[in-house]
């Protein structure tokens, strides 16, 4: 039992003394059903003291310890669902998908199917298999449910790591068109901040000092009267990275609902408030071909919803 993870221990007490071990084990551990005690010790997982105890109608004692272990999480295996993708460039290392808003690029909790993943392995078939992960297969870097734009997506183990590679060297170039509120100054510039998990939320990312390197270039493409398009080019990899950086510089992403909280005044425009997402978009790609070394460059326009938005703004006059 020494090679699985141990729950916790728990120690009987006089008023516990008699009863079955399932049941005494469930009010130990009040987060667990008494049917799942019961498979637990059915499976070898529960000791007293050092011996496993599989009779789960055992009389326990007053002062007993016992260990619960849980056996390692089994990752899901995403199934395959026949999902309209549109791919940039395919052959036969890798692909470049330009991801619509609101696909999810793997399975997660609350997300299990309907994936960018389970897509992957309709279009591909096994060959992704266990490439980059079980849960992961083929993915080298991702993109938000929300954001839009380019993806680079390895079909075998070589093509993966040579892209990993360069994600981890840098050689490898990503570009962001974003929305954000106001216009920041300098008009072009370098955010560093270490971005990590926020220690008041751990759902959300956050500028910390203990987060690890941050680094956005950035420059204002276009200004209007409340809000920039600028460009964003990534030196570094963090969740929500641009997100976080420029809502730590007072400038978050139009529409962004985790980070982009902004009062709307009255004279603020309706399309503004009205806008339904982080308005961040993956503009261009670039990448050393992992079999060829070849320079490989995309670029995608942005959807309809921010090139609308766009094409407002402009009539507006700014």
């Amino acid at each position: 039992m020494s090679s699985r993870v141990c729950l916790q221990k728990v120690t009987t007490n006089l008023k516990l003394a008699g009863q079955r071990l399932d049941k005494t084990l469930t009010q130990l551990l009040p987060e667990f059903s008494r049917a799942r005690i019961q498979a637990l010790i059915k499976q070898g997982l529960v000791a007293r003291g050092d011996k496993v105890v599989k009779d789960a109608s055992a009389k326990v004692k007053e002062d007993e310890v016992y260990t619960i272990h849980m056996p390692p999480p089994e990752p899901a295996v995403p199934a395959a669902q026949k999902i309209p993708l549109k791919i940039v460039y395919e052959d036969d290392d890798l692909l470049v998908i330009d991801k619509p808003v609101g696909m999810v690029v793997h399975p997660a909790p609350g997300h299990h199917d309907a994936t960018l993943v389970n897509a992957l392995l309709a279009h591909c078939g096994k060959s992704l298999s266990g490439i980059g992960g079980v849960a992961r297969p083929g993915i080298v870097h991702r993109l938000d449910r929300d954001t839009s734009g380019l993806m680079v997506v390895a079909k075998n183990d070589a093509a993966h790591q040579a892209l990993s590679r360069q994600f981890a060297d840098r050689t490898l170039s990503r570009t962001y068109h974003a929305l954000i509120w106001g216009t920041p100054a300098p008009r072009a510039g370098i955010i560093e901040a270490p971005v990590g998990r926020s220690p008041r939320d751990r759902k959300k990312m956050a500028v910390t000092a203990k987060g690890k390197k941050a680094v956005t270039h950035y420059k204002v493409l276009e200004s209007f009267a409340q809000v920039s398009l600028v460009e964003c080019r990534l030196a570094t990899g963090r969740t929500h990275q641009i997100r976080v950086h420029f809502s730590h510089q007072k400038h978050p992403v139009v529409g962004d609902p985790t980070y982009g909280k902004r009062k709307m005044g009255k004279d603020m425009p309706k399309i503004l408030q009205d806008f339904p997402r982080q308005a961040l978009h993956a503009v261009e790609l670039r990448f050393l071909h992992p079999r060829s070394g070849i320079l490989m460059q995309f670029q995608s326009n942005p959807p309809r919803d921010i090139m609308n938005l766009l094409r407002q703004l402009r009539r507006m006059g700014g």
